[in-house]
């Protein structure tokens, strides 16, 4: 990553935390009054170079979700929480991932950082989204923004592993071969425009 694109993924990721600093004080009260836990979720993610690191983000299912099912969301998923469909469907629930882009663990924007179960199947072709920094939106966050909708049944970890994953990986790849400064910014008025539409 260059400098200059560095440099604006930590200027806005410090703008955005300072105005969205009531916004977090807002999603914090209304989590706390709904249900018992912490309010921010840490989990396990893989980042640039394979390095593991733990992604934050805004609690949106029951505090004993991960004992309850698995690693992924699906389809009317009972596990999360009435204010947690509502930060999921309005992506509320990304913002505190603006303090993993100032520690450098993630990007504005780049593949997503998928849970170190699922990399293990990644092949090595598919290992070359392993070169840059995870990010808060990417090709395939916008193209699979209602994933949870596509993976329902008994066979929903077949679905992501053989269709899902691999379509998700192809678009980040493809979007890695031709990425710039300016197409990160298209990527970013996308994303702002996905959240509305």
């Amino acid at each position: 990553m260059s400098i200059v694109a560095r440099g604006f993924d930590l200027l806005a990721a410090l703008l955005g935390l300072i105005l969205s600093s009531p916004i977090f004080l807002a999603i914090a009260i209304l989590i706390k009054c709904e249900s018992r836990g912490p309010v921010f979720f840490h989990g396990a993610r893989v980042g640039k170079d394979g390095i593991l690191f733990f992604i934050l983000k805004f609690r949106t299912m029951r505090a004993d979700a991960a004992q309850r099912g698995a690693r992924i969301t699906t389809r009317n998923d009972a596990r999360i929480t009435r204010a947690g469909r509502f930060l999921r469907r309005s992506k509320l629930d990304e913002l505190p991932q603006l303090w993993n882009v100032l520690r450098g663990e993630m990007s504005l924007v780049g593949p997503r950082p998928e849970d170190p179960r699922y990399v293990k199947y990644y092949t090595p072709a598919q290992r070359a989204v392993l070169q840059v920094r995870p990010g808060i939106t990417g090709a395939a966050s916008i193209a699979f923004r209602h994933e949870e909708e596509i993976l329902e049944g008994a066979t929903w970890e077949q679905q992501y592993l053989e269709k899902v994953m691999p379509a998700k990986l192809a678009l980040e790849l493809a979007y890695l071969q031709r990425r710039t400064f300016w197409s990160d910014l298209e990527i970013l008025a996308r994303t702002g425009l996905a959240l509305f539409v």
